[in-house]
C-alpha cells in the first residue's frame, strides 16, 4: 500500500492537473489588492473570514453541487395524484441545498436590505454583496439569477411600492429564515413583446378592493414558481403603446394560502443554466397589486432591470475569473516537451488574452458598485455616472465572458471539452450573460440613451480624469495615451448620440468601456502597487483600443513603462 508521501507525490505529478478544492478567495491575491482599495478596512477585516469560507465552498462542496444540479435539471410537476392543479416546480437536492447557502447563510439577495447582515451591524455596501456573488457564481451561475431577480424586486418595491405593500410582503423578502424566505422574479417578456415593451398584451383589470386582476401569457419566466414576480401588464383601459404600461406585483399565494391564479405551463429545454427553472405562465384572472404609479411601469421597472443588468455583469466578471483562475493553474502544472506550459511563449501570450477582459470586467464591477453606494446616497452627479456604467459592463463584460470561457477550455486540451470539467458549463453559462435583460443591441443603445437623457458623458469623462490625475506614478507618455483615448471615445459617443445612435451605439459603448477600464486599472495598479495591473492596463489600450498593424510584431510603448511601480504587499 503507497504511503502518504507516496500518494501525495503520484498526485503532484499526475499529468491531468485539477484545481478542485482549492479556496477560490484565498488563492485570489489580485482580488485582496483590490479589496484593499475599495473597501474600509475594518469591514474588510469583518468579511475576510466569509470570504474565505464562501472561497472554499465554491473551490469544493458548492462546485460539486453545481455539477450534480446542472445534470439533474428541475422538473415540473402540473397536478398531485388526485388531481389538484399544483404546479410544482421540482427542484433537486443539491440545488434546494445551494438556495438554502446563498439565501440564508450567505444572504445575498438580502443583504442590501437589511439593518444587519452577517454579523455586521449597519447597512453592507454594494460592493460586498458583488464580492460574496462574484466568488458564488464562479461555482454557480443560474441560482445567481433569483438571487439577482429577489435582490431587485425587494429594491424596486421598496423604492415604488405603496407603504402597505412594503409592509405586508418586505419582511419575507428580506428574511434569512430558509422555510420563511420568499424569491424574487420578473414576468416581462411575452412572444410579440421581448425587448419592445410597447408591445404588451397582458391585461390587467381593477378590483373594487384596489387589487388587479391579471390576464395573459408571459414567455419566458426565469424562477416561475418564485414567491412574488414583477409583471408588466396593460390596464384595460390604459392607451396603447409604452405610456398604458404598469407595474405589478404578483403573490404566488394569496392570503389563504391558496395558489394564485396561474399556471406554469411548461418548462424551457435550455442551453446552459440547467439548474434554475425558466418557464411559460398562463395568467387567468391573478391577483395583483398595482406598483407605482399606474402607466408608469417601464420607468419603474427599468430600475429594477438596470440593478440586474450590473449583477449580469457582475456575474459574467465571475465567470471569466473560474475560466481563466482553471487555465493558469493547468499551465503552471500540466508539463509538455519537458516544461511547464506557462513557459512556452505562445502559451503566455493566450493567458494574458485571457487576463485582460477578465481584470477589466472585475474592475468595473468595483467601480460601478462604487458609484451605486454613491447614487444611493444622493451624491451630486453619481446616478448619471451609475446609469452610463451599468449598461457598460453588461454589455462589455458579458460579451467578452463567451469569449474567454470559450478560449480557456483550449488551455486544458480534449479534457475541457468533458462535461466532468467545469469548461463546458462555463461556456453554456457565459452566453446567457448577454441575452439577459437586454440583448447586446438594447444595452448598447442604453448606453447612448444615458448619454442623451441623462448627461452621463461629461460625469464619466470627469471621473476617467480624475482616476488619471490620482494614478500618480504612471509616466507621462501613459498618462497622455489614456487621456487622450478617452477623449477619442467620448467624441465617438457624441457622434452617435448626435447622429447614428443605431449604427454607432456598439462601436461607441466598447470604446467607453475599454477607455475606462484602463483608466481605472492605471489608477489601481498606482494606488496598490501592482505591476501585473499596470501592464493590463496597458495591453487594453494596446489590442482593444488603438490601431494596430496585423502584419507587424506588436510591443507596448517603451515610454509607457513607469521608473517604479510598488510590489504590492
Amino acid at each position: 500500500m503507497p504511503t502518504p508521501a507516496a500518494s501525495a507525490a503520484t498526485a503532484a505529478a499526475h499529468p491531468i492537473p485539477d484545481r478542485h478544492g482549492q479556496n477560490l478567495f484565498t488563492t485570489d491575491t489580485e482580488l485582496h489588492t483590490l479589496l484593499a482599495l475599495y473597501l474600509p478596512e475594518a469591514l474588510r477585516t469583518h468579511m475576510r473570514p466569509h470570504f474565505e469560507r464562501l472561497g472554499g465552498l465554491a473551490g469544493g462542496l458548492l462546485d460539486d453541487l453545481a455539477g450534480t444540479a446542472d445534470r439533474n435539471p428541475p422538473t415540473l410537476k402540473q397536478r398531485t395524484r388526485t388531481g389538484i392543479d399544483e404546479q410544482k416546480v421540482i427542484k433537486h437536492p443539491a440545488y434546494v441545498e445551494m438556495e438554502r447557502l446563498a439565501l440564508s447563510e450567505f444572504g445575498l439577495a438580502a443583504i442590501s436590505h437589511r439593518d444587519e447582515t452577517l454579523g455586521w451591524a449597519g447597512k453592507m455596501p454594494p460592493l460586498v454583496k458583488y464580492v460574496l456573488t462574484y466568488l458564488f457564481v464562479q461555482a454557480e451561475f443560474g441560482l445567481c439569477c433569483p438571487v439577482s431577480m429577489t435582490d431587485s424586486l425587494t429594491r424596486t418595491l421598496k423604492k415604488f411600492g405603496a407603504p402597505e405593500l412594503v409592509a405586508k410582503y418586505l419582511p419575507r423578502l428580506t428574511s434569512l429564515d430558509f422555510d420563511e424566505l420568499a424569491q424574487g422574479a420578473m414576468f416581462m417578456t411575452e412572444q410579440a413583446a421581448g425587448s419592445d415593451i410597447a408591445a404588451t398584451a397582458t391585461t390587467a383589470q381593477r378590483q373594487p378592493d384596489g387589487s388587479w386582476r391579471l390576464a395573459g401569457d408571459k414567455w419566458f419566466c426565469s424562477n416561475p414558481d418564485a414567491g412574488f414576480a414583477m409583471v408588466l401588464a396593460r390596464a384595460n383601459d390604459a392607451p396603447a403603446g409604452m405610456k398604458g404600461v404598469s407595474l405589478f406585483l404578483l403573490p404566488r399565494e394569496l392570503d389563504d394560502g391558496s395558489l394564485n391564479h396561474y399556471r406554469i405551463i411548461r418548462l424551457k429545454d435550455k442551453l446552459g443554466t440547467r439548474s434554475m427553472a425558466s418557464g411559460e405562465i398562463r395568467l387567468e384572472g391573478a391577483v395583483a397589486y398595482l406598483v407605482g404609479e399606474e402607466g408608469r411601469g417601464f420607468q419603474q421597472m427599468a430600475d429594477m432591470v438596470n440593478n440586474s443588468r450590473l449583477s449580469n455583469g457582475v456575474r459574467s466578471a465571475g465567470l471569466m475569473r473560474r475560466a481563466v483562475a482553471e487555465a493558469e493553474y493547468i499551465a503552471s502544472e500540466r508539463r509538455a516537451f519537458g516544461r511547464a506550459l506557462e513557459q512556452m511563449p505562445l502559451m503566455q501570450r493566450q493567458l494574458d488574452k485571457l487576463r485582460v477582459p477578465s481584470e477589466q470586467a472585475r474592475t468595473m464591477v468595483c467601480q460601478t458598485a462604487q458609484a451605486l453606494a454613491r447614487s444611493d446616497a444622493g451624491e451630486p452627479d453619481a446616478y448619471a455616472l451609475l446609469r452610463i456604467l451599468t449598461p457598460l459592463i453588461k454589455f462589455r463584460a458579458c460579451r467578452d465572458a463567451r469569449q474567454v470561457t470559450g478560449d480557456a477550455m483550449e488551455v486544458r486540451g480534449g479534457c475541457g471539452y468533458i462535461e466532468e470539467w467545469s469548461d463546458p458549463r462555463l461556456v453554456r453559462d457565459a452566453h446567457l450573460g448577454s441575452i439577459w435583460e437586454g440583448t447586446s443591441n438594447i444595452v448598447a443603445l442604453d448606453v447612448i440613451r444615458a448619454v442623451k437623457r441623462e448627461g452621463s458623458l461629461p460625469v464619466l469623462r470627469a471621473h476617467v480624469e480624475s482616476l488619471i490625475s490620482n494614478a500618480t506614478e504612471l509616466t507621462p507618455a501613459f498618462a497622455a495615451a489614456l487621456r487622450d483615448t478617452m477623449a477619442r471615445a467620448c467624441a465617438l459617443a457624441e457622434t452617435a448620440a448626435r447622429e447614428g445612435g443605431d449604427v454607432l451605439a456598439r462601436q461607441a459603448a466598447s470604446a467607453l468601456y475599454h477607455c475606462t477600464s484602463a483608466a481605472a486599472m492605471a489608477w489601481e495598479a498606482s494606488a496598490g502597487g501592482s505591476a501585473a495591473r499596470l501592464r493590463w492596463a496597458q495591453l487594453v489600450l494596446l489590442h482593444r483600443v488603438l490601431p494596430r498593424d496585423p502584419l507587424a510584431p506588436d510591443a507596448l510603448p517603451a515610454d509607457w513603462h513607469a521608473a517604479l511601480v510598488r510590489t504590492a504587499a
